[in-house]
């Protein structure tokens, strides 16, 4: 098989479930090696881990860190480099959700899901410039559509993301013109941990152009497309929504 990426390396923060593990896939398929980083899930990254390795030895690490400990960001990357000896791509696609009706809002909810969306991403691109200087790399994170468009009764989630969306643009300007900072914003992909009841599910399907869910595999191709093949994009989000945001 073919493996355009060989001997490159990425960082993806949570990476053990759901689009970051088909991110994993995906660039591994590539011939990337991986640093896999988790939070609580290390049954899962461990089944990963093995999973990847069982086609490739050695290819995969594992790294836990808790991202709203800030202090810790530096030791991702050190560690990275420590087993791989480079990183060539970091993908910050860890992300807190869950509702925050504005009356009920409490501080600890707004720091962590500023930390997971917005200050973790930063730090840890902070940390991450001087060995993607080096490989001239990439750096891509995972936005939302409601960056432009605020989920209801989630308000500190959006601001979040939205925040991360300009971090894009901002990151592209100040790391340039060695590292590249691109950003996809998913729509309807996976539905979030927390149950949707079937009607709002339809709802948001009706609201959708192609009038169906997308799969993580669309934003795991739209990722390895723009560390790949797009040479000369940066500064860039990528919406991968089916036209849900072309509906008014």
């Amino acid at each position: 098989m073919q493996q355009p990426l060989a001997g490159k390396v990425a960082l993806i923060t949570g990476a053990a479930h759901r689009i970051g593990a088909q991110i994993a896939r995906t660039l591994h398929d590539n011939g990337m090696d991986l640093a896999l980083h988790y939070r609580h899930s290390a049954a899962a990254a461990q089944t990963l881990k093995e999973e990847l390795e069982a086609i490739r030895p050695a290819s995969v690490t594992l790294l836990q860190a808790d991202l709203n400990r800030t202090d810790l960001l530096p030791d991702l990357i050190h560690d990275t480099q420590l087993h791989f000896g480079r990183l060539d791509l970091l993908v910050n696609n860890a992300s807190s959700f869950y509702p925050t009706p504005v009356a009920s809002t409490r501080i600890e909810q707004w720091d962590e899901l500023i930390n997971s969306n917005l200050k973790a991403p930063f730090f840890l691109s902070q940390a991450a410039a001087p060995l993607l200087r080096e490989s001239r790399g990439c750096i891509i994170n995972l936005i939302d559509i409601h960056a432009e468009r605020p989920l209801k009764d989630h308000p500190v989630y959006s601001i979040a993301k939205a925040g991360n969306a300009m971090l894009v643009k901002a990151l592209a300007q100040e790391l340039a013109p060695d590292v590249r900072v691109n950003g996809i914003a998913p729509g309807a992909i996976l539905w979030p941990e927390q149950p949707i009841p079937p009607n709002q599910q339809e709802a948001i399907l009706h609201r959708t152009a192609l009038k169906r869910r997308g799969a993580a595999s669309d934003i795991a191709k739209s990722l390895l497309f723009l560390f790949k093949d797009a040479d000369y994009i940066t500064g860039q989000i990528i919406t991968v929504d089916g036209g849900r945001t072309l509906q008014q």
